[in-house]
């Protein structure tokens, strides 16, 4: 219980200052406080050197990565204003690299001299990875002029540094070459293959700009690779396609102007569409500002809004419908939809900083409308192709709905045989065959699957992966969860049917708990926010399907060690919480002892004889018994944070909000 003696007061307010808006709350910004958030700093200068080239300065950029995990980035555009500023009465380099929300592109055009369509567009990006950088040092070439300037941990070191250019090096540009901070990120090691993905997916994007990437491999020695499509969309249509495309790629073109609300101004929106159909090859991407949405968001409405309606819609006047048969779904269509959309606009909503999905009303509308009259005119113009297309989304729809049914049979021999290995995919049995000894473990990923198989006793332990994160059975119908084959998996492994009162029940095994294959059913997540969520829906599965084995004290959480502690002398320990941690630490420190004390890894990660000794030793693990009352609690406030009760929400929070003060960022 936390101590009540702590006052909390007017005085007990405060705010962060500078750049420990930044250093201290990095997550805000760069959606992550480790390696994410690194990369994340990385597109976001990358952002301004795409967004001059974009506005037709300069078509090359040139990035290095060093073997010191400092990043340079080159670009040959108008070079960055540093000096002063008349109208703001302060140093540009002050505005841009020290002041949050300052920058040249909130007045789309106002005077010809800003960006249009701007991937950096909430002056963040620039400052806040300046201010989370051991070091961030900023050469600005315009034509006449070296402008220079250097910082440290978020502060200036150096005044601006003015000289004129000699004859032979005038050029354009701005150079900027930094180190992510180690006090700010948890992680600054960023993999060479975040470069090459992301630079591949500017070029993709960006046709006719060419990306030159340097990899340090030892002193003085540089790998390069270039990125560069001279007909961006549809050349790596054809690149990703090849020879499975079943269909020509097709390229639509809008240009519009709209608005969100109508009290608002119009804002212009641009849009290429690119896609072909294959029978092995199934991507679908969406570009907005040069920024990869990878959660979607409006063109992604639009694009399964479009296709639905205009494949069903020639689906119908062709009459190839069987009579009776239900209309097809988007699932049937991105089965061998390959398809890119490249967007622009001029007021881009963001979901947040990361830039990972917009949320523009207009751009969903605009793109959804656009896409069904191209789609109508390219099946009329192209009617072999158009038979194609709509020939494979029928295979598909009706393979779905085939394996739906043959899913629904399955729900009836869920437990009427015992050969589960040949089933469920990936389970892992035991030797044993008696109930009362066998132990089978719920995992949470291939890679900790692995662990446990290669460190359990295989004599009486049996392991079973689940692949993401399982289905909210508090909130989904009968209908969703047994339609779901992680669920299903589960099932058959346990063994002893399910508990419900519903009309679905003629369709499922009767749950007999005298089936139950098990002694201890054991749910084994990392100790991390992913881990704690998988628990918990695993929880919730339980409490809903099986509360009888709660009752019975069959289902155990597995605790996995938060810190490894070795010694310099003896061996290593395990810590679970906080308070074993400064236990263990003060112990050897007594013995006088140094120690290494690093955060414990996640389960795929560890060696076989620790797995063992931590989490599957029946002597030396850590079992947890979830009891019907610790699931019901589980399930409660599950349903509260994401059910639809969200009256319930509401009071809860205003009720119990002050509980959470202490893990609040304020």
């Amino acid at each position: 219980m936390k101590s009540k003696t702590q006052k909390y007061n007017d005085q007990s307010i405060t705010s962060l200052k500078g750049a420990d808006r930044v250093r201290k709350r990095p997550a805000v910004i760069f959606g992550s406080d480790g390696l994410e958030g690194a990369e994340h700093a990385v597109f976001e200068i990358l952002s301004n050197s795409v967004d001059e080239a974009k506005e037709g300065y300069g078509n090359v950029i040139n990035i290095t990565a060093y073997a010191d995990r400092s990043i340079e980035i080159e670009d040959f555009g108008r070079g960055v204003p540093l000096g002063w500023n008349e109208g703001e009465k302060r140093w540009n380099w002050e505005l841009v690299y020290s002041e949050l929300y300052a920058g040249g592109k909130y007045d789309n055009n106002s005077d010809g001299s800003a960006y249009e369509f701007s991937l950096g567009l909430n002056g963040l990006g620039a400052c806040a990875t300046q201010y989370s950088s051991e070091f961030f040092n900023v050469k600005s070439y315009n034509g006449t002029n070296l402008s220079e300037i250097s910082f440290k941990k978020g502060e200036a070191v150096t005044d601006l540094q003015v000289r004129p250019l000699e004859r032979k090096e005038r050029r354009t540009g701005t150079v900027i070459h930094w180190k992510p901070d180690l006090e700010v990120f948890t992680d600054i090691n960023i993999p060479r293959e975040y470069y090459s993905d992301m630079l591949k997916r500017q070029a993709v994007v960006n046709s006719g700009v060419r990306f030159v990437f340097k990899w340090q491999t030892g002193k003085n020695e540089f790998e390069t690779e270039e990125y560069f499509y001279e007909n961006g969309i549809t050349d790596y249509i054809s690149e990703i396609a090849g020879d499975t495309a079943e269909t020509k790629i097709a390229l639509f073109h809008l240009e519009t102007k709209g608005r969100d609300r109508e009290d608002m101004k119009d804002y212009k929106l641009t849009a290429d569409v690119a896609f072909t159909i294959s029978k092995t090859v199934h991507v679908i991407e969406h570009y907005h500002n040069s920024s990869w949405l990878e959660h979607g968001g409006s063109p992604d409405k639009a694009v399964r809004l479009a296709f639905t309606s205009a494949i069903d819609k020639r689906l119908k006047a062709t009459g190839k419908y069987n009579k009776n048969e239900s209309k097809i779904t988007f699932t049937d269509i991105e089965d061998c939809l390959v398809i890119v959309t490249n967007s622009f606009s001029t007021r881009p909503s963001y979901a947040n900083q990361t830039k990972k999905a917009i949320t523009n009303t207009f751009i969903a509308d605009a793109m959804n409308e656009f896409l069904k009259e191209q789609l109508e005119y390219f099946f009329a113009e192209n009617p072999i192709d158009a038979d194609r297309i709509c020939a494979q989304v029928l295979v598909n729809k009706r393979s779905r709905e085939q394996a739906e049914t043959t899913r629904l049979n399955l729900k009836k021999k869920l437990a009427t045989s015992n050969d589960v290995a040949s089933r469920v995919e990936k389970f892992v049995a035991c030797r044993s065959k008696d109930p009362e000894l066998r132990e089978v473990y719920i995992v949470e990923g291939d890679s900790a699957m692995s662990s446990c198989k290669l460190g359990r006793n295989a004599e009486f332990q049996a392991i079973i992966p689940v692949r993401g994160k399982t289905l909210n059975c508090v909130k989904a119908t009968y209908d969703r969860i047994f339609k779901s084959d992680i669920i299903l998996d589960l099932l058959r492994v346990i063994g002893c049917g399910v508990e419900i009162q519903t009309k679905h029940k003629s369709d499922m095994v009767p749950f007999d708990i005298n089936n139950l294959r098990w002694s201890k059913i054991i749910i084994c997540t990392d100790a991390d926010e992913d881990g704690f969520q998988i628990r918990t829906l695993l929880l919730t599965l339980f409490y809903r399907l099986l509360p009888t084995l709660l009752k019975e004290g069959k289902v155990y959480i597995a605790e996995s060690p938060l810190y490894e502690i070795t010694p310099s002398k003896g061996e290593i320990e395990f810590a679970y919480n906080e308070a074993e941690k400064a236990e263990i630490t003060a112990r050897f420190e007594a013995k006088g002892l140094k120690y290494t004390l690093q955060r414990s890894k996640g389960l795929g990660e560890n060696e076989p004889d620790m797995m063992w000794r931590t989490t599957m030793n029946p002597a030396t693990r850590r079992l947890i018994r979830v009891t019907p009352a610790d699931a019901a609690a589980t399930a409660k406030m599950f349903d509260i944070m994401l059910g639809d009760d969200l009256a319930g929400r509401k009071k809860y929070i205003a009720e119990h909000g002050h509980e959470y003060l202490a893990e609040a960022d304020i």
